[in-house]
């Protein structure tokens, strides 16, 4: 059970719709949408806690404004608010507000991440076991997050939470418990993939196509996405072993060093993609919506190799001497500092 409200995001990044707000509602009602005039705030003021609950709708975030004095009508916050397609953004969990605001400031408060307690980013990418300690970190105890993580019901044809806790924005109340933390991460990644065609794909299950986006999340830049996709497809067809840092990096726990030694390349573990042919057995980080959309439809190429020479430059080939050239030049370029 937490002790403080929660908030955690993706990082990125990706604000979660909570509130429906119909300009059907707006129209049908006949009350004045009178409207406190804007205002300047000062920093001595008193805040107001707004605890916006999951599947709020528009009327309820609404009265709940009026009620606690923020704005002078409901009616005024609708029309800010239908005009304005930010209002999708307004993440549930706590928000503190100015009282007597207009509702465009109302609006304004209620999207900006300062002001909500507590404020957790979860980044694309990140390890489980990290998402573990952010809770901690927010009151929730390690025993009753572990309790949660080994009890919780994971989507069908998943085996581990790793892959499947979605990075974004996330706020729960003190009321709420590990596992319904983590059930609602569980939940907004089943709403993310519900319409990207997981359980269609002809050569990958569902668990698959994550462990494949799990990597091209750490391996690549955004814009390289779709080609480290191709190439680990590229090497899965022709029965290469993948050999990713990225896969080691995981099972050390190491973040951060993009050198890899020799002897880690020899490291006994199931993660190892230099000795281990085939996929890791399960996802290594939770993967944004970019990495997952490029793992279900990578570039068209033969690429095999890639290898980021210096910070921005990302080569792809399918040619091994060309690739030992690039590699050469990488290393030259480490040893000077390029990646400090």
């Amino acid at each position: 059970m937490k002790k403080s409200e929660l908030l955690r995001v993706a990082i990125a990044f990706f604000a979660v719709a909570v509130i429906t707000l119909g300009v059907h509602e707006y129209r049908s009602s006949g009350a004045s949408a009178r409207d406190f005039p804007a205002r300047s705030i000062t920093a001595s003021e008193v805040l107001i806690d707004v605890s916006i609950a999951e599947g709020s709708t528009g009327s309820e975030i609404a009265a709940q404004l009026l009620d606690l004095g923020i704005i002078e009508s409901s009616q005024s916050f609708f029309r800010v608010a239908v005009s304005d397609a930010r209002a999708a953004r307004i993440a549930p969990g706590i928000h503190q507000l100015n009282s007597k605001i207009s509702a465009k400031q109302a609006l304004e408060q209620l999207l900006d991440s300062g002001r909500i307690p507590n404020l957790i980013k979860v980044f694309e990418g990140q390890w489980s076991t990290e998402i573990f300690k952010e809770l901690e970190q927010n009151g929730f105890t390690k025993a009753d997050v572990l309790k949660a993580a080994k009890e919780i019901q994971l989507p069908k044809g998943f085996t581990s939470l790793e892959g499947v806790l979605f990075p974004a924005q996330y706020s729960f109340t003190k009321e709420t418990s590990s596992k319904q933390a983590l059930e609602s991460m569980i939940k907004r990644f089943e709403q993310q993939v519900a319409t990207l065609g997981l359980s269609g794909h002809p050569k990958f299950s569902p668990q698959e196509l994550i462990v494949i986006a799990s990597i091209v999340q750490a391996e690549g830049g955004l814009q390289d996405f779709t080609k480290v996709s191709a190439v680990i497809k590229n090497r899965l067809k022709i029965g290469m072993p993948l050999q990713m840092d990225s896969t080691i990096h995981y099972a050390q726990k190491v973040r951060g060093d993009i050198f890899l030694s020799t002897k880690s390349t020899l490291l006994k573990s199931p993660y190892n993609t230099y000795r281990k042919y085939g996929l890791p057995p399960g996802p290594i980080g939770n993967p944004g919506l970019d990495a997952i959309k490029a793992a279900i439809n990578p570039a068209v190429g033969d690429w095999l190799y890639f290898v980021t020479v210096s910070p921005g430059d990302t080569r792809f080939t399918a040619d091994i001497n060309e690739f030992n050239q690039w590699k050469a030049l990488y290393i030259k370029n480490r040893k000077a500092g390029a990646f400090k």
